[in-house]
């Protein structure tokens, strides 16, 4: 039964991402900017290798913002956008991204460099798209080609942020559900799960999990219960991959085969369900895991995108202009 509900919810998902096609996506192209600013990717390259090379811990952050950001109301960096007390409410302070979203500061300084060499010109969506990319592979990942031309969006929507993003304590209909919703398959999200390779997780994110679940490995558990007890440390971190948490690889997959996967909803992918094929397969074949994460995230960066007279180009992320 469980099988058959999750072959449906793809089928929905099928037909939301038909949807989302009308929508703008096809709008997008590699090459929009070839005239209007055609050094944006070297630029964008550039600043997000410095970000980087500063603290390596920034690649996954800024890929998580690019994530964070479609999956409410489309790629439109909305997630940029700061509160006004009073009379605007953004996403930043919603439960998945509250003292977790990180980054902003890298996209303000890409933001300042575009601005410089061609005023008005680049999205603050399609710099969150191409951070990611470029991101991904500094780290070692794979590549994708990158549709570019998303305008940014004048509103926000921390209800929907707080609804649509996966929770660390997700079960996997949860996370068939989340990710069927926004029109990507469940292939796309056992894949696109894989960008827990890199970056670090708060104990508060892992804490039930370490201490309350029986599929997860009993010595890994305790070496991670040494440094996030019961109570307190809320913000102490521990690796999503610790082999290799700044690189880029399938070891997410090998530590899930193991049940040493970090979070509650990284170990449901490799929990006796649908997803444990894929999984072993992305741990036995890292090419396939790549090529099938790349599609993924192409597929992801165009959700709902605003283009043509929809939004706006901002000139500062955190505002609308």
């Amino acid at each position: 039964m469980a099988s058959y509900n999750i072959f449906l919810l793809v089928l929905v998902a099928s037909g939301a991402f038909m949807i989302l096609e009308a929508n703008g996506e096809l709008s997008l192209s590699p090459t929009h900017y070839s005239t209007t600013c055609p050094n944006v990717l070297s630029i964008v390259n550039e600043a997000v290798i410095e970000a980087i090379n500063k603290e390596t811990r920034i690649g996954a952050s800024l890929l998580r913002l690019h994530f964070h950001d479609c999956f409410v109301n489309g790629c439109d960096a909305s997630i940029l956008l700061d509160d006004i007390p009073g009379s605007f409410v953004g996403e930043k302070t919603a439960n998945p991204n509250n003292n977790s979203v990180r980054g902003f500061d890298v996209v303000d300084d890409i933001k300042a460099r575009l601005e410089k060499a061609c005023p008005g010109v680049v999205s603050c969506a399609d710099i969150l798209a191409l951070a990611a990319l470029e991101s991904v592979v500094y780290l070692g990942g794979p590549s994708w080609k990158v549709s570019l031309g998303r305008k940014d969006s004048t509103t926000a929507n921390i209800t929907a942020a707080n609804t649509f993003i996966p929770p660390p304590t997700s079960n996997l209909s949860g996370l068939v559900a989340n990710f069927s919703v926004q029109g990507l398959s469940f292939k796309n999200m056992v894949a696109l799960s894989g960008s827990h390779t890199i970056g670090l997780a708060r104990c508060t994110s892992f804490r039930a999990h370490i201490y309350n679940d029986s599929n997860i490995d009993s010595s890994f558990a305790k070496s991670l219960q040494q440094i996030c007890p019961k109570v307190g440390n809320n913000d102490t971190l521990a690796p999503l991959d610790r082999q290799t948490p700044t690189f880029f690889d399938n070891r997410y997959f090998k530590n899930l085969v193991k049940g040493k996967g970090l979070l509650h909803s990284d170990q449901e992918l490799f929990n006796r369900a649908a997803a444990d094929s894929l999984v072993e397969k992305y741990a036995t074949d890292q090419n396939k895991f790549f090529k099938d994460f790349a599609k993924g995230m192409v597929r992801m960066s165009r959700i709902k995108p605003l283009t043509g007279s929809e939004g706006e180009i901002r000139k500062n992320c955190r505002k609308v202009n």
